[in-house]
């Protein structure tokens, strides 16, 4: 557990992949979402993956077909390829990560949220990493994945981002149904939070169906660590959240950054 003062993570509504809106032609995860959260004043949460050539993208999905008009998995196209693919409904292509923090360029908060198989793979953590060293503005990553959350933990200093605060995104339950990859033992480990002694997480991230929950009432309420939740997506669930976390990370309407 860090003494950090994460303040800043908390002092505005987080904009769940930016601020994305279908019918304005504005896609999530793009840049267009990007730049329109920092117009707005929010913080913005974004997902990321690697690409084949260990690179790094902006896309939540393990496949395209849901906001592209190709198909196939993320993960078996280079970058190159993957940053050709246009985005349905809009003018923009799948962004690499570097182009993402070139249009951020630490004007507002960022959430980073790497993407896992639950493989044990830890070369994206590695490369999310260093590709965040020498990031200047306020940046946080997080991952439902226990395993790259306690590398990033464990090798902070020698990768150059000791600096930079790690969350763990997590959920009352984890079923068979929603979560196939998990193996028994990690399935156990995520309900329980069992991982804990190795991740160490600054904050949680937590579902804002199973508000209000043990887990998250004893990290804000126990230790001091600041809570987000997600995904909101009315003010009335916004105020609702309110009694049992710090902020949002919300999409489908506009709250109040005040």
């Amino acid at each position: 557990m860090s003494a950090r003062n994460l303040d800043w993570l908390t002092a505005r509504p987080i904009a769940h992949r930016g601020l994305h809106d279908e019918k304005r032609g504005v896609v999530e995860n793009s840049i267009g979402a990007a730049r329109a959260a920092i117009a707005a004043g929010y913080a913005i949460e974004c997902d990321v993956q690697p690409s084949r050539d260990g690179d790094l993208v902006v896309f939540h999905d393990d496949t395209l077909e849901r906001l592209t008009n190709a198909s196939g998995r993320a993960a078996d196209l280079d970058t190159g390829s993957l940053s050709k693919i246009s985005l349905l409904g809009s003018s923009e292509t799948i962004p690499a990560f570097s182009s993402f923090l070139a249009a951020i360029d630490g004007r507002v908060p960022l959430v980073v949220e790497l993407k896992s198989d639950f493989n044990d793979d830890l070369a994206p953590a590695r490369r999310l990493a260093k590709a965040l060293a020498q990031y200047s503005g306020p940046v946080v990553i997080e991952s439902f994945d226990p395993a790259p959350i306690a590398f990033l933990r464990a090798q902070g200093d020698a990768l150059g981002i000791a600096h930079i605060p790690l969350g763990i995104v997590g959920e009352a339950s984890y079923d068979l149904a929603d979560w196939p990859m998990l193996s028994e033992e990690r399935r156990v480990e995520m309900t329980h939070f069992l991982h804990y002694a190795r991740t160490r997480p600054d904050f949680l991230s937590w579902n804002v169906a199973d508000l209000p929950h043990a887990i998250p009432f004893l990290m804000r309420d126990g230790l001091r660590l600041p809570v987000t939740t997600w995904t909101v997506r009315s003010a009335a669930q916004a105020e609702a959240a309110r009694h049992w976390a710090d902020q949002i990370v919300f999409e489908g309407f506009a709250p109040n950054c005040d």
